[in-house]
């Protein structure tokens, strides 16, 4: 995970909301893709249908309630998640509302906060476990 740039802990905490979340979303589409061919899922119009369902600010949305709801976020996780939610982007896709957007970003937050903090096995398992979630829609109330 190290880079030819490096950041310090305090500058990964001091990190805009949107940046962290720009950073996780590239660290979260990167890991539905892998997830997506280990699966055996190679055709590209498949791959790109497929990804859909879980990179979705809906998805991600949902996800990110549902570890909520089951305590798996850490207090820390929590307070960048609160950032990424509250964080002004400007605009939000036209085919998601606010309030939907605003849980994505979040999420993504969280995800950019602790790949740059190099916190990898909590990837992993934020990652695991928002894979798990969607995939398993049914008992976690997610449609």
């Amino acid at each position: 995970m190290t880079g030819v740039y490096s950041l310090r802990d305090a500058d990964v905490k001091q990190l805009n909301a949107l940046a962290l979340a720009y950073m996780g979303d590239a660290v979260y589409e990167q890991a539905v893709r892998e997830h997506l061919l280990r699966l055996g899922r190679v055709k590209p119009n498949i791959l790109h249908k497929e990804a859909t369902r879980y990179v979705s600010a809906k998805a991600q949305a949902a996800a990110v309630k549902t570890m909520q709801d089951i305590s798996f976020l850490s207090e820390e996780e929590e307070a960048v998640l609160r950032r990424g939610r509250n964080a002004k982007s400007g605009s939000v896709p036209k085919n998601t509302d606010v309030v939907t957007y605003n849980h994505s970003t979040g999420f993504e937050a969280v995800l950019g906060y602790l790949y740059l903090l190099g916190r990898e096995d909590r990837v992993r398992e934020f990652i695991s476990e928002t894979i798990r979630i969607i995939e398993s829609p049914k008992e976690e109330g997610i449609s």
